[in-house]
């Protein structure tokens, strides 16, 4: 199969999903925050794993806690997903409005030609942060749903838009 042709069928898969998440955002939010969970555990379970690689009594004590750590939130996550979508709204308005506080500083001090692009970047981003966390928590049912599928549909309409150098690697 050509590479085309694979990322005209990546595109529609991401499509799909995106149009899923977005139309369904409540399910899709609770099914990525489950997923953190998931991925929390097996990451404290990694670290208790890495124990026996470090060498003195305080790298082990450090790697148990980080562990530990890591599994009490995953259980904290696991247990109660929609509690925990609550938080993770505000942490991901937190971050996206930081982000774009970032973007502008750096368009604003390089100059060139996309620096433009930069800020504007830096614009949208910082307010779609700052609506997150003005609107918390009555925006945390749909927003990380939302948010997620509008991503795979720009990832999506991304792949499709690759250059044809990426096809011949």
């Amino acid at each position: 199969m050509d590479s085309l042709l694979q990322r005209r069928i990546a595109a529609v898969l991401l499509f799909i999903a995106a149009a899923i998440a977005i139309f369904l955002p409540f399910v899709s939010a609770t099914l990525l925050t489950i997923a953190l969970g998931g991925a929390a555990c097996a990451a404290g379970i990694g670290q208790l794993l890495r124990l026996g690689g470090e060498a003195g009594l305080q790298g082990k004590v450090f790697r148990s806690l980080t562990g530990l750590l890591y599994i009490a939130a995953a259980l904290w996550i696991l247990i109660d997903p929609i509690d925990s979508e609550i938080s993770l709204t505000l942490f991901a308005g937190v971050l996206l409005l930081v982000e774009g506080l970032m973007e502008l500083a750096g368009g604003a001090t390089s100059p060139g030609p996309l620096s433009g692009l930069v800020i504007f970047d830096g614009v949208i981003t910082a307010i779609f942060g700052l609506l997150l966390v003005i609107e918390w928590p009555s925006d945390s049912i749909w927003a990380l749903g939302t948010l997620f599928g509008a991503a795979l549909f720009l990832s999506a309409i991304n792949l499709l838009r690759a250059p044809k150098s990426a096809e011949t690697t």
